[in-house]
């Protein structure tokens, strides 16, 4: 089964953050991480995943135009993705750079979509999910594995 983990990133880190996130999806037997980029992802690989775990730089205290653009061109497909699992992740360039609001623009599509969210587990933070400023570090790469893991997980059971 696949979990897509669909992301923006223009300098990277986004992308850095999305890749551990795909690490801990991989770490979940009978599962595999279906890492995309905006600009490469379809609308079949809306439909044939099992959960969807997607990220954006912080822009405005939002998700970038180009992640919105997704959720607004692919949603003709909306009721196939009912009860699939869902979560966010961001970076930001400043600590207080909008982090929670950022996730929560992604959470908000998500959830029109009908899909089922899940923040990241307590043992890594146990919020909206993972965010970070600047490059990851090894404790925010490890909470993005902690993210996919448990996002590959709750896909499996609810399969």
């Amino acid at each position: 089964m696949e979990i897509m983990v669909l992301y923006y990133s223009k300098g990277g880190n986004t992308r850095k953050l999305a890749e551990a996130i795909a690490e801990g999806v991989e770490m979940v037997d009978e599962m595999t991480a279906n890492l995309k980029r905006t600009d490469e992802v379809s609308k079949e690989d809306f439909v044939s995943c099992k959960g969807l775990i997607a990220g954006s730089p912080v822009y405005f205290g939002t998700m970038a135009a180009q992640l919105k653009q997704i959720f607004d061109d692919f949603v003709s497909v909306r009721k196939k993705m009912e009860g699939k699992v869902g979560a966010a992740f961001t970076t930001s360039g400043d600590p207080t750079g909008g982090k929670e609001t950022t996730m929560m623009s992604i959470i908000q599509a998500l959830m029109i979509y009908g899909m089922v969210i899940v923040g990241d587990p307590m043992s890594a933070t146990g919020h909206y999910g993972v965010g970070c400023v600047g490059a990851p570090e090894i404790q925010y790469q490890e909470n993005g594995r902690k993210l996919g893991r448990r996002v590959a997980e709750l896909a499996k059971k609810i399969s």
